[in-house]
């Protein structure tokens, strides 16, 4: 199997990651955390049109079981859309980047950040007449701002974000992503939902493995290294990631063998 030693850099051809990563993982000593789009699912042109593989929701409730219930959703998605997407599967999970967290599935919903200022988000709606097919999606704490349709406007969209946002920045922040700009409150990132997970049972002493594939998911990889886990980005290099996937396919193979593999 290839040792998996570099962070920056994808193996060489006819390396076998999914095997060499499968190898280094262990579901009685390690809690699991996965982002959704781009990770589990694969990356649809407008996040509405995401499609769930058929298969997938078992293979979570198969995995959280093998884990003893410590794996968890972190995405910036909102709570009710993540459980709306696995139905009727409900998970510990991270909502809209750290905004909401459910710590066990049972658990009540915390939200650790209100709703975006009203003023703020007239000006953040009223972009979609400045630039044509921008994708605006309100999920009451945070807004996000896609823009794969038309990524050549991501510098001039960027730039007028950024000055409707310059003068709430005491409190609020932007966070880029892949085609994507997203407004939310600060004090929170996928690093603090994390960092939450493991102060708690069952996660709570457990060698922490992220799985994502976005700049957002990388608020969470100092958190992992600091907890000796494993950080896993997917479909590109990521500064502290451990290892790399090349995309939600071979994400989903290595966890579907985990829970095969590990039974």
């Amino acid at each position: 199997m290839t040792e998996l030693s570099s962070a920056t850099s994808l193996p060489p051809p006819g390396a076998d990651v999914g095997a060499a990563l499968l190898a280094r993982l262990d579901p009685d000593r390690q809690a699991f955390f996965l982002d959704v789009d781009g990770t589990l699912l694969d990356i649809a042109p407008r996040p509405e049109l995401v499609q769930v593989p058929d298969g997938l929701v078992e293979m979570l409730g198969a995995l959280h079981r093998r884990c003893a219930g410590a794996l968890a959703l972190v995405s910036g998605r909102s709570l009710a859309t993540l459980d709306t997407l696995f139905a009727p599967l409900r998970l510990p999970a991270a909502g809209i980047h750290g905004a909401e967290i459910r710590l066990a599935a049972r658990d009540e919903l915390q939200h650790h950040a209100g709703p975006i200022d009203d003023a703020v988000r007239a000006r953040l709606l009223e972009l979609c007449a400045a630039f044509p097919h921008l994708h605006i999606e309100d999920k009451g704490a945070a807004i996000a701002l896609h823009y794969r349709g038309t990524p050549a406007i991501g510098d001039a969209l960027g730039a007028a974000v950024a000055e409707i946002v310059a003068p709430h920045a005491a409190h609020l922040a932007v966070l880029p992503g892949h085609f994507l700009l997203e407004v939310k409150a600060n004090g929170h990132d996928k690093g603090t939902a994390v960092a939450a997970f493991l102060a708690h049972a069952p996660f709570r002493g457990r060698a922490p493995v992220f799985i994502g594939d976005d700049v957002t998911d990388e608020a969470a990889f100092p958190v992992v290294a600091a907890h000796g886990g494993l950080a896993v980005s997917v479909g590109r290099p990521a500064a502290g990631a451990d290892a790399v996937l090349p995309d939600p396919t071979e994400v989903r193979e290595l966890l579907g063998a985990l829970v095969l593999g590990k039974a």
